[in-house]
């Protein structure tokens, strides 16, 4: 494990466009690193209500740029491998801030992949604590507790994968695989077809398929494993 850095960060918002970072967490092998930082714009309610870190409390931090902890990340993502949830969101957020991620695994898209029957209701990082029955001790959307739960994530789908006899070093490879692309898949776990084949629905109900994609893009585009799959099952 070496090779690999476990983080995550708080923001003032969830629009990688405009919110900045007000706490990271990241782990490496001698242990948790996690500071909080005054952010350029004041915390957004919503975002306050998640993370219970509030205006107040960040008011006599210093800024995450120009800090030591910029500097040592910025040295550790260009040695490492960055292991997320939800990747593409705290890449965005670390390259808003000026730092570059080269490489990366997101616990979301992986375990949506391993998940190929689509049996598991959500993959949200918390959900995917307790449907593991994952025995950690930590606070939900706290970076640091969330690192703890992102650490048995990753553990329990590398196992996962390593099950057919590869190696960690090509299984970690294969997560970086993954994580590069969208996910494809093959049924609905949710609606009013849930437990069909999406290809199935395609052929009788393509309405409700053009629809939820409309849907998705209206959202913003950011479920790409969705788009990708119901753009591929309707040809487009």
């Amino acid at each position: 494990m070496e090779k690999l850095i476990f983080l995550d960060t708080e923001t003032t918002g969830g629009d990688t466009m405009t919110d900045r970072l007000c706490q990271v967490c990241y782990k490496i092998s001698d242990g948790f690193h996690t500071e909080y930082f005054k952010p350029p714009l004041p915390m957004s309610v919503k975002a306050m209500s998640i993370t219970h870190i509030t205006n107040k409390m960040l008011q006599d931090k210093k800024a995450f740029k120009g800090s030591d902890m910029e500097k040592e990340l910025g040295f550790l993502l260009s040695e490492k491998i960055l292991v997320a949830h939800n990747a593409k969101f705290d890449c965005e957020i670390l390259e808003a801030e000026g730092l570059t991620v080269p490489r990366s695994i997101c616990t979301f898209r992986v375990s949506r992949f391993l998940d190929s029957d689509n049996v598991i209701p959500e993959y949200n990082l918390q959900f995917l604590r307790y449907y593991l029955e994952l025995e950690i001790e930590a606070n939900a959307h706290d970076a640091e507790g969330d690192v703890k739960v992102l650490c048995g994530v990753f553990d329990r789908l590398l196992s996962k994968i390593m099950e057919d006899g590869k190696s960690e070093d090509e299984a970690i490879v294969e997560m970086l695989e993954i994580s590069s692309k969208p996910v494809l898949f093959k049924r609905f776990n949710f609606g009013k077809h849930n437990g069909e084949e999406i290809g199935a629905v395609a052929m009788f109900d393509r309405r409700y398929l053009e629809w939820f994609l409309s849907k998705k893009l209206d959202e913003g585009g950011q479920d790409e494993d969705w788009i990708y799959t119901l753009q591929h099952y309707l040809n487009k």
